[in-house]
């Protein structure tokens, strides 16, 4: 769980920090003026694919209530941010930057679809909440946890006859 967590909180500072590194790794290890300014608009897009997978992950339920990402998040978050960190170190130009962004767009569809069926699995959950409380007639009696199940009516009985329950004589009125 500490590893999850970590990553809950490395997803947002890596936005920052991962572009960052790009232009620090360019101008340390001997890139041309060319090649830096090339690295500074790489990190501005890859910092907005940063920010939105993180966003993405973010905007599923269990995510925020836990503060921890699923180990499937983590696996796709090492890969990529390695690979990034690999970016900025590397001088000479190699295929690494492609393989960057198409692991980013595989992380970009990876997260699409966890929050698919992270909604699909809510959806499920909320149609089986509203069918008990369509059948049983309130969502606590439906949660059978004790409570009291309100009565049932009847479906034989004539529709048209109306029952009026009056106060017994004994009880006194309250004032409301």
């Amino acid at each position: 769980m500490f590893v999850r967590r970590v990553f809950y909180y490395w997803q947002f500072i890596a936005v920052v920090v991962l572009p960052a590194w790009l232009m620090v790794g360019a101008s340390m290890f001997g890139a041309s003026g060319w090649m830096v300014l090339g690295s500074f608009f790489g990190g501005v897009i890859l910092g907005i694919g940063l920010l939105l997978v993180a966003l993405l992950i973010y905007a599923r339920k269990e995510v925020r209530t836990r503060r921890a990402v699923s180990w499937a998040d983590v696996g796709v978050l090492t890969l990529w941010h390695a690979m990034i960190v690999a970016v900025g170190f590397s001088t000479a130009s190699s295929g690494l930057p492609v393989l960057v962004v198409a692991v980013g767009l595989a992380a970009f569809w990876f997260v699409i679809w966890e929050f698919y069926n992270a909604a699909r699995a809510r959806m499920r959950e909320m149609l089986v909440v509203i069918d008990e409380t369509a059948r049983f007639g309130s969502a606590q009696a439906a949660g059978g946890q004790g409570a009291a199940r309100p009565p049932r009516f009847d479906s034989t009985i004539d529709p048209s006859v109306i029952v009026i329950r009056e106060k017994a004589a004994d009880e006194k009125p309250t004032e409301q």
